[in-house]
C-alpha cells in the first residue's frame, strides 16, 4: 500500500528531526470525510475496514502531517507496552548495586527492548501486600515478573488472584510449597550440596552455614543442599553450626560475632551469597582473626566482588542474566496465549537452570585432613 508506506515514513522523519503535529484527529476525519472513530481504527489498524476509507484515511494524515500519540495507540490496542517488574522496598538498601538484582535486571531490560517493550518498575510496600491485579486493570503493564516475592499470607494471596484472572505473569528464584505459579529458577539445592561436598572431600566435616532468610524459597533450598551433602557423607546434622543473615554485608559482619566462641572447631564455612561472605571476612579480621586463620569458605552467586577479596572467594555461579532474559521470554509468551484463552495459567511454566561451583583460593585446603 503506497499511501501506508508513505505514512510510516513521515511518521519517522517527524520523529527524527522532532516534529510536533498540529493537526488534530478531527482535521483528518474531516478531509477524509470519515469520522474520527474511523481514523482511530485505520490509524491503528483495529477491525475489518475498506480498503478505500483507509486510502482516504491515510491520505488524509500524510496530509496534515497528523501523529497519533502513543497514549492513544496503545487504549486502541488495549496495551500499555510495559512489562511490569516488581521489586521489595528496602530503606536504605542500594537494591540496584547489588550483583543479584543487577544482573537480573540487566537480563529482563536486554530482552524487553528487545522485544519492544519498556520496563515499569514497581516497588513493593514492605508493609502491605501488593495488588498486583490493579495494575492489569488499570492497564499499567501488560505482563508482570516479580523479584523478592516472600512466602507471606498476603503475598500468595496477591498471586493467586493474578492466577485466577488469567494475568500473564511470573517469579524469578522464588517458589510457593503447594502452589503452581510460573517462575524461572536455578537448582540451588544442587549449588549448595556442591559447596558443601566440596570441603567433605577436602576432608572436612565441621561446616559452618550462613543462609539468607527462610521466608525466601532458595535459602531453603540451600539448607536441603545443605544437609543432603551431609547425610550423603553420613554426617549429623549440628544447628549449633547454623546461622542467619538478610543477605546484606553488615549481617555477614553480624554473624561474626556468632561464631567466634565456635570457630576453634569449624573446618570451614558456607554463606548463601558473596556479601555476606565477605562481611564475614571482614567480621572476623576486625575480631582480631588472622587471615590465615579464617576457616576455608565458600558464598554464592559468584558476583564480581568474589574475585577481588583476599584470598579470591569459591562461590556457586548463578546464571542471573540468563534468568531475567527467559523470564521475559516466558511471560510474554504467556501475553500472546492470554489473548485466545482465558487463563494464562493453563500449561505452568516452571524452567530451572542449573548452577556450577566456581573454586578459588579461599577453599582450597593446603593439607587436607585425612578421612
Amino acid at each position: 500500500m503506497v499511501h501506508e508506506k508513505m505514512y510510516a515514513r513521515t511518521l519517522i522523519e517527524c520523529a527524527f528531526v522532532g516534529g510536533i503535529s498540529i493537526a488534530s484527529r478531527k482535521e483528518v476525519a474531516e478531509l477524509a470525510g470519515v469520522s474520527e472513530a474511523t481514523v482511530s481504527r485505520v490509524l491503528n489498524n483495529v477491525g475489518p475496514l475498506k480498503e478505500e476509507t483507509k486510502e482516504r484515511v491515510l491520505a488524509a494524515a500524510l496530509k496534515l502531517g497528523y501523529t497519533p500519540s502513543s497514549l492513544a495507540q496503545s487504549f486502541a490496542r488495549r496495551r500499555s507496552g510495559n512489562l511490569g517488574v516488581v521489586m521489595p522496598y528496602l530503606p536504605k538498601a542500594r537494591l540496584f548495586s547489588t550483583y543479584y538484582f543487577s544482573e537480573i535486571l540487566s537480563g529482563i531490560g536486554s530482552k524487553a527492548r528487545e522485544e519492544g517493550y519498556d520496563l515499569l518498575m514497581l516497588f513493593r510496600n514492605a508493609e502491605e501486600p501488593m495488588d498486583y491485579s490493579a495494575l492489569f486493570k488499570m492497564r499499567k503493564i501488560d505482563a508482570c515478573i516479580v523479584l523478592g516475592a516472600k512466602e507471606e499470607p498476603g503475598e500468595l494471596a496477591s498471586l493467586r488472584r493474578l492466577k485466577v484472572e488469567g494475568h500473564p505473569f511470573c517469579l524469578i528464584n522464588q517458589h510457593f510449597e503447594g502452589e503452581a505459579f510460573h517462575e524461572v529458577d536455578a537448582d540451588h539445592v544442587e549449588g549448595s550440596r556442591k559447596a558443601v561436598k566440596h570441603f567433605l572431600d577436602q576432608g572436612l566435616t565441621r561446616i559452618a552455614f550462613l543462609n539468607g532468610p527462610v521466608s525466601y524459597s532458595n535459602s531453603r533450598d540451600r539448607l536441603t543442599g545443605y544437609s543432603r551433602a551431609l547425610e550423603e557423607s553420613n554426617l549429623p546434622l549440628d544447628d549449633s553450626l547454623l546461622f542467619e543473615g538478610n543477605f546484606s554485608r553488615k549481617s555477614g559482619v553480624m554473624a561474626a560475632k556468632e561464631m567466634l566462641p565456635l570457630l576453634n572447631v569449624i573446618d570451614a564455612i558456607v554463606a548463601a551469597n558473596d556479601r555476606m561472605a565477605i562481611g564475614l571476612q571482614q567480621g572476623l579480621q576486625e575480631l582480631g582473626i588472622p587471615k590465615d586463620r579464617i576457616p576455608a569458605m565458600v558464598g554464592y552467586d559468584d558476583s564480581d566482588a568474589a574475585e577481588l577479596t583476599t584470598p579470591a572467594l569459591s562461590s556457586v555461579h548463578v546464571p542471573f542474566y540468563e534468568l531475567g532474559e527467559i523470564a521475559v521470554t516466558k511471560v510474554l509468551e504467556l501475553l500472546g496465549c492470554s489473548l485466545s484463552e482465558t487463563a494464562a495459567s493453563s500449561q505452568i511454566i516452571q524452567i530451572k537452570l542449573p548452577t556450577e561451583l566456581v573454586i578459588r583460593a579461599s577453599s582450597i585446603i593446603m593439607n587436607p585432613k585425612e578421612e
